[in-house]
């Protein structure tokens, strides 16, 4: 295949995702980066730039993909939260940004410079703990999930951004016997089971364990509540 110009292949994906996506250049522009492996400055500065065969390829890929809805963040496994970049993987789930005011109402309560015990329920991709442990270092955070394999990516999270969490594999309280803290934060699914503006889309390419709460959504939020006196 004769080599596009970054432009041209930009601008192709903006065709093709326009009425697919509500955001389609800036898709476009963020799946053409991570096929050539470069950022937004070096593709602004050289928009014309020659892309190769191979980088092509995998550019047509990411637009098929996010053609059928599929999240810019589950294509690249990786999304942005709180200034921390996390990986993600099957079982977890895209971080929000409204998520970011969860972050926010728990710093309200944790004064700068105090060793507070903190636990994060479900923690996911390790969003909210990821967050909390980077802006109040001197907290012992501890977090639980149920997926090991979720769990298995906010440790590689917390890992590779430095960050010193305490990992626990089980459900909610589950693993934390009798133990108590300062904060408690927690996500949980709070989706009704089967709820029809969930059956397509984007929410296709989540896992069902971390967005469905029962039949009236709230059989987690329950849950925590009927145990979060006991640890507090």
């Amino acid at each position: 295949m004769t080599e596009l110009a970054a432009a041209a292949l930009v601008q192709r994906g903006i065709t093709q995702l326009t009425g697919r996506s509500d955001s389609p250049r800036r898709d476009a522009e963020v799946l053409l980066q991570a096929a050539c492996g470069i950022d937004r400055t070096a593709l602004a500065k050289n928009p014309d730039q020659p892309v190769d065969a191979a980088a092509a390829d995998t550019y047509f890929d990411f637009l098929n993909r996010r053609y059928d809805h599929e999240p810019v963040a589950c294509i690249l496994g990786r999304k942005e939260f709180w200034s921390l970049e996390l990986e993600l993987n099957a079982s977890t789930l895209v971080p929000r940004p409204e998520t970011e005011l969860l972050v926010e109402t728990a710093l309200e309560s944790i004064p700068i410079g105090t060793a507070v015990e903190i636990a994060d329920l479900g923690t996911g991709s390790g969003a909210i703990a990821l967050a909390l442990a980077a802006e109040r270092p001197l907290a012992r955070i501890t977090a639980t999930d149920i997926n090991p394999d979720a769990l298995s990516q906010a440790r590689d999270n917390a890992s590779r951004l430095g960050l010193a969490i305490h990992f626990e594999e089980g459900d909610w309280f589950g693993p934390l016997a009798d133990r108590r803290f300062d904060v408690i934060v927690s996500n949980p699914p709070y989706v009704r089971d089967n709820d029809p503006l969930l059956q397509t889309g984007p929410a296709l390419f989540e896992p069902p364990l971390a967005l469905f709460g029962g039949q009236d959504g709230l059989t987690c939020i329950r849950t925590l509540c009927a145990s979060v006196k006991d640890h507090l």
